[in-house]
């Protein structure tokens, strides 16, 4: 009994030094490539004040949730499921500017759930936002930058697939849909029920009944978009998402593009094209993104708005990139196979001193170039290989020698 002490809840766990160091790698990468298009790093913080955490982001992030009572204030708070809309928070209250604002973030996050099968509850997101400009040049840039952090990580998306909520919301409006039964019917589309979806338009109005029973048909290459002018009402809102859709197809035409127009993912506060990005390697999207124009409004100023976000842990687990390279066990300088040779005095006149200065220089040399570098503290020989050494350094004549590490 007294062992399950030590147990972690189900779908939390640690992260051991090997994969914390591909973990840390691919942030450090994929955040110095934000910053080189110009994307400003925040830190928001791990909690906040509920309404102020949820405030139109839309009930699935509310059962996503953990909430606890603040001690000093006694108000209710919450611990972030999402960093967007902090971000948004951040833009439209703290900064304050007037034109465009590129702002990326790295934190973890908590579920009350996971997400799918394995999945962890305490992902850790990485993303990055643009504010302030409403045309769909925001969104090519930030779905190219989403495609360039993938190829960072050595990831190749196998699809990215675009959609646009205006369709669905346009659809729901003009058939007169309940809020109860829009909600029901979101989450039959978004797991492609037909059977159920079939069942929930049953006593709409034609043309809707047809288009929304014919969305889940409507996925695959770009002639998904000339079947869906086809079939679909000619409302505006309608024309206008498709009109934006093919000219994403246009501009982004080197990426391996797809169209889904029942995939409604972040559908409570998207508010116009949404996509996702998949790899061969995983069963589900490795990238989440789109457009929340209206978000920044339930903090007192709405703004245009577009961006990605990804889960550093499943990058690290799906990039091909190697462990990083082992570290070179340098003997502890007061050894006595480290003596120097009588010729080493001139150079060295201190003795133990001298072998000290002088190993410690090779050290931080071999530091300088970006070898991970370990003092070999003394009684733990044959242990090392499992602190991550592979290699020794070694006094050769009058140089120092990288030798492969052998442990018995």
């Amino acid at each position: 009994m007294a062992s399950r002490r030590w147990l972690l809840p189900e779908a939390i766990e640690d992260v051991l030094p090997r994969d914390a160091t591909r973990i840390e790698a691919l942030r450090r990468s994929l955040l110095d490539e934000f910053a080189l298009h110009g994307y400003q790093f925040v830190i928001p913080p791990l909690l906040e004040y509920v309404e102020s955490l949820l405030t139109g982001s839309g009930r699935d992030l509310d059962l996503r949730t953990f909430k606890l009572v603040d001690q000093l204030s006694g108000r209710g708070m919450g611990v972030r499921a999402d960093i967007t809309p902090q971000v948004a928070r951040i833009d439209a209250h703290l900064l304050n500017r007037k034109g465009v604002a590129r702002l990326c973030y790295c934190g973890s996050v908590l579920h009350t759930l996971p997400a799918g099968f394995n999945a962890t509850r305490e992902p850790l997101q990485i993303g990055a936002e643009l504010y302030g400009h409403a045309g769909l040049e925001a969104d090519i840039e930030a779905i190219r930058l989403l495609a360039a952090a993938l190829r960072l990580c050595n990831i190749a998306a196998s699809r990215v697939d675009l959609g646009h909520v205006a369709v669905f919301r346009a659809l729901a409006k003009q058939s007169g849909l309940a809020a109860e039964a829009e909600e029901e019917l979101f989450g039959a589309l978004q797991g492609k029920d037909v059977p159920t979806v079939r069942e929930l338009v049953a006593g709409l109005a034609e043309p809707f009944r047809s288009a929304l029973l014919v969305l889940p048909e409507l996925y695959g290459d770009r002639r998904v978009l000339d079947r869906a002018a086809q079939v679909l009402p000619a409302l505006p809102e309608i024309g206008a998402a498709l009109s934006d859709l093919r000219r994403l197809a246009d501009a982004l035409a080197d990426l391996p593009l797809s169209f889904d127009l029942a995939d409604l993912r972040g559908y409570h506060y998207h508010s116009g094209v949404a996509y996702a990005a998949y790899c061969a390697a995983s069963p589900g999207a490795v990238a989440l993104g789109g457009r929340y124009d209206d978000f920044g409004r339930a903090y007192g100023r709405a703004r245009p708005a577009t961006g990605f976000s990804m889960d550093l842990r499943e990058l690290a687990r799906l990039s091909p990139n190697g462990a990083a390279r082992g570290a070179i066990l340098v003997p502890w300088p007061e050894d006595d196979a480290l003596a120097l040779r009588d010729g080493d005095a001139a150079l060295c006149p201190e003795g133990t001193v001298s072998r000290t200065r002088a190993v410690n220089a090779e050290a931080a040399r071999l530091r300088a170039q970006g070898e991970r570098v370990v003092l070999a503290l003394p009684g733990h020989e044959g242990s090392w290989r499992e602190a991550g050494c592979d290699r020794i350094l070694v006094r050769g004549g009058d140089n120092w020698i990288i030798e492969s590490l052998k442990e018995d």
